[in-house]
């Protein structure tokens, strides 16, 4: 089952294929790699009326973009109340991955629906769509992260979405921070994470997901509070499945009552076929 972020009006995929992907962010068109567009491209997406600029990788790994007009640093985004800054990053990338608003929709829907204050622990947390999202639904959100300059973003989105107070910002390695919070005896109503498949930390900690992924997913299932709402696993890592998650969480969710649900993550384009974009896991307590 593939579920699609589908209620976007500033961004929208054009079109797919050739290894690459069109897409529309606000007024700007950007050609990005896409290791999932496979299939051949039904017209030819670099010359595309009006494209800003094209990703192109280096044989010698990495890439640069290619700027067609100039652009500004960085320019705002929306997502029904939610604002967001995006810019051309390196290793292709603008600062936000606009499929996550289906799992943004999901838990924050969790947390509205709690009735209660609810504290949310974001692992991996990057420039923080879902922090904002769940700090928007009235979580509490403590936001990690090993990049100072992605953490300083997501401040930046949490006041572009109007939100004051309410979220914790952490630089720090995600695994040592756990550690800590497990000592400490802090415990959290939920927990999203969306592990790279290799990582360095500040203190140049090395992730391998293939290895560091399950005894984490369980460490963390051990900083759920008495009356947890979920645990939310996301992935972009190549051929991780989602019965692969599902798996994981059934395996780490100890002796807790509940479903736990496993999905691919996707885009629309206005070719009318889906984008696969990952996986997701959740795990949801009843």
């Amino acid at each position: 089952m593939i579920r699609l972020a589908e209620d976007w009006n500033d961004f929208e995929v054009l079109a797919t294929g050739d290894g690459y992907k069109l897409e529309r962010w606000g007024e700007v068109k950007l050609l990005r790699p896409d290791p999932q567009a496979i299939w051949g491209a039904q017209r030819d997406l670099f010359a595309e009326p009006g494209l800003d600029a094209v990703y192109r990788r280096s044989e010698r790994g990495g890439g640069a973009w290619e700027y067609r007009r100039p652009l500004p640093e960085s320019w705002e985004i929306g997502y029904k109340e939610l604002r967001f800054k995006v810019k051309p990053m390196g290793f292709k990338h603008t600062g936000l991955f606009p499929e996550q608003a289906v799992n943004w929709e999901r838990t924050a829907a969790l947390v509205r629906a709690a009735g209660r204050p609810v504290k949310v622990l974001n692992l991996f947390a990057y420039t923080g769509g879902a922090t904002v999202a769940l700090a928007k639904a009235g979580a509490e959100v403590v936001h990690v992260d090993a990049a100072k300059g992605m953490v300083e973003r997501a401040g930046e989105n949490a006041r572009l979405s109007g939100i004051a107070n309410g979220i914790r910002y952490i630089v720090d390695d995600c695994k040592k921070f756990v550690l800590r919070e497990l000592r400490r005896g802090n415990r959290y109503d939920a927990v999203v994470m969306d592990p790279p498949s290799y990582g360095r930390g500040p203190g140049g900690e090395m992730w391998k997901i293939e290895t560091e992924l399950y005894p984490f997913v369980k460490l963390c299932f051990g900083l759920l509070s008495e009356r947890p709402l979920f645990f939310l696993i996301n992935s972009y890592t190549t051929g991780l499945q989602p019965a692969v998650l599902s798996n994981l969480l059934t395996l780490c969710r100890g002796g807790r009552k509940g479903r736990v649900e496993a999905y691919e993550v996707g885009l629309p384009t206005r070719e009318n076929i889906p984008l696969p974009c990952g996986a997701g896991g959740i795990f949801i307590h009843e």
